[in-house]
């Protein structure tokens, strides 16, 4: 299938009530680095007291346990397979910078969405979905952009495979303009919140979708914080980072209710993978297994917070599987339009507001890049059986073992179930059978597979 029309979809938008949405990103922070999903090192008590006044949802995956890929699958409510961006020729996983590759600008985004119901949409943070100017955030539906455009890890002077010049150094944006450069990253949390109150302010009479996805506590083993917070925490530099995140979001939710904006706003704070193998390790997944970058429950099952005064009872621990994929076709919903038609993503409202406890999803892939490598379906995650399984970001291989697991009893994956239960390995095979048939594999283009945007 083709591209679909963006002028045409957006035609088709109906009314509806406009609350606003505030979206905010972790980089890398894994499943267990808080302290209301178990952390016992950090300090996080505004993001304790938002679960307190909010739900708490315990089964929720992002589409990739890699940046770039999860950061577009939740801007467009897709796995990142179907548009493309699972993994590109020259760049690999994420996209590096000065690539010729990006979101494709066809691709509808939830702020392309928003921005035609009369929302005012900004973004404040890390893009990672294209740097050409064709790809940035303000060719994809926000009126405002200040932030990195790729990754915080990407340090200047490094070269490539398959370029002839090394990288820049990294840039912070405002709008399509360079304004600092290499940027000072220990204050971009603190920075990135100043403008996010400021976005508040200035947008407080109207709807507005304010997207931000924070650089921290990122992929380098000596992440960043301001001076405010660098060496208060037990946890080295990441926990200065994770607990200099939680202020930051106490300041949001304080400005929220300073402005009067507190009931009328949908406020979700999630991680875009789980946190990445360090040394020292510091980043925590558990109780999950594996680490951030794999298809384990560590790699893409991660925390996610959503609050909503009113509307989102306070307390909730919801554990249906439901996915960051979500979030498109639901804030549609929320603002009154219409989601496009060929994305994964599933309205996700019923379970938000407790009117149901069954998944929208039959089933949830796991892609390693182009390769399929798991199927959840209820309780049960089979993890396939492989010829050569891609292990790491070099592309390495290794045989691939089918098991079956648990992870609703089993999250740590540490119990094969395949021997006792055929029954169910072969009812996930034929899903597995599905998801190859119409998004692909190493070896196997999906019918429903779309281009990935390309400049020469």
């Amino acid at each position: 299938m083709g591209v679909f029309s963006r002028r045409a979809f957006l035609a088709q938008l109906i009314p509806g009530k406009a609350p606003n949405i505030i979206l905010v990103l972790a980089d890398n922070l894994g499943y267990g680095d808080i302290g209301c999903y178990g952390s016992k090192l950090h300090r996080t008590p505004n993001l304790d007291r938002m679960a307190r006044e909010g739900a708490r949802l315990t089964h929720f995956y992002v589409a990739s346990g890699v940046c770039t890929p999860s950061r577009a699958a939740l801007m467009i409510g897709c796995y990142p397979r179907r548009v493309g961006l699972h993994h590109t020729e020259l760049d690999g996983f994420v996209l590096r910078p000065v690539s010729k590759y990006g979101l494709h600008p066809n691709e509808i985004t939830i702020a392309e969405l928003l921005k035609a119901r009369g929302y005012t949409t900004g973004m404040i943070g890390k893009w990672h979905l294209g740097d050409h100017p064709s790809f940035l955030p303000t060719k994809q539906g926000f009126e405002s952009y200040f932030g990195i455009p790729y990754s915080e890890d990407q340090e200047g002077g490094r070269m490539f495979p398959g370029r002839s010049a090394p990288s820049p150094p990294l840039p912070l944006m405002e709008n399509d303009r360079v304004v600092e450069a290499p940027v000072d990253r220990d204050t971009l949390t603190k920075r990135y919140t100043e403008r996010a109150i400021a976005f508040l302010e200035g947008n407080r009479k109207r709807p507005f979708f304010l997207y931000l996805p924070q650089a921290m506590p990122g992929s380098t083993p000596n992440t960043f914080s301001s001076a405010a917070f660098r060496g208060k925490s037990a946890n080295g530099r990441y926990g200065d980072a994770i607990e200099e995140l939680d202020w930051s979001q106490g300041e949001i939710l304080a400005a929220l209710k300073r402005l009067g904006l507190d009931r009328n706003t949908l406020v979700v704070w999630m991680s875009d993978n789980g946190a990445v193998r360090r040394n020292p390790v510091q980043g925590s997944n558990l109780p999950m297994g594996g680490w951030g970058y794999t298809t384990q429950e560590g790699g893409q099952r991660v925390p996610c917070i959503v609050r909503w005064p009113g509307k989102i009872a306070q307390g909730r621990t919801i554990d249906t599987l439901l996915t960051a994929m979500d979030w498109l076709p639901t804030i549609a919903r929320l603002a009154g339009c219409s989601a496009p038609e060929k994305i994964d993503g599933k309205d996700m409202w019923n379970n938000l507001s407790g009117k149901s406890r069954t998944s929208p999803h039959e089933a949830f892939y796991y892609y390693y890049g182009p390769q399929l490598q798991a199927v959840r379906r209820g309780n049960w995650k089979l993890v396939l059986p492989l010829d050569a399984k891609l292990v790491n970001l070099q592309s390495a291989t290794a045989k691939g073992e089918m098991a079956l697991y648990d992870v609703v009893n089993d999250p740590g994956e540490t119990t094969d179930r395949a021997k006792a239960n055929p029954d169910v390995v072969q009812q996930l095979m034929q899903w597995a059978a599905k998801a190859r048939s119409e998004l692909g594999d190493v070896t196997v283009t999906g019918v429903g597979q779309r281009p990935v945007g390309l400049v020469q």
